[in-house]
């Protein structure tokens, strides 16, 4: 494990800029549905499990998948949070993200076709431990929301292709 963030970050943007790095990165995850509305995902050496709540007709075995869509912008952040704070010369002690997505199911549903099928609105709160100004903060709070992958692809438009092929 890197023992200072700061290094971590200017090692890395070394290695970009001289064309060392591995870069773009490929991020790979498989799903495969268990039955139900079960998937076991995986990626590099890590598996979860998603799955609907028992009032949605599953069998509560994991989160579903907005939850962990909202889980990834949480724990994205705190990275770039640590990332960014060491880089900065901010201080962090102690940070922790809340967040809340509000869905209207009539779009998931097809009850209602100007209704989006996903969240309407995602709102939170960063709890951040720090002796660091307010003035500190909010510049690194900017920094942090420029350069977050997870908030990045959720505000930018991200093109996606899924083919659908036949098995057999």
């Amino acid at each position: 494990m890197t023992k200072s963030y700061a290094e971590l970050h200017a090692k890395t943007q070394a290695a970009l800029r001289d064309g060392t790095a591995n870069n773009p990165l490929t991020v790979t995850v498989t799903s495969k549905n268990q039955g139900g509305f079960e998937s076991r995902i995986s990626m590099r050496d890590h598996e979860i499990v998603s799955d609907q709540p028992f009032g949605f007709g599953g069998g509560n075995k994991g989160p579903k998948p907005s939850e962990l869509l909202l889980a990834a912008l949480a724990a994205c952040q705190e990275v770039t949070w640590r990332l960014y704070a060491e880089t900065m010369g901010v201080r962090i002690d102690g940070i922790s993200i809340a967040l809340r997505g509000t869905q209207d199911l009539r779009g998931f549903m097809a009850v209602d076709k100007a209704v989006p099928a996903g969240f309407l609105k995602i709102e939170g709160e960063v709890l951040i431990d720090s002796p660091a100004s307010a003035e500190e903060l909010k510049e690194l709070q900017r920094v942090v929301d420029a350069h977050c992958p997870v908030l990045d692809d959720l505000v930018r438009s991200v093109p996606v292709s899924l083919v659908m092929k036949q098995a057999g």
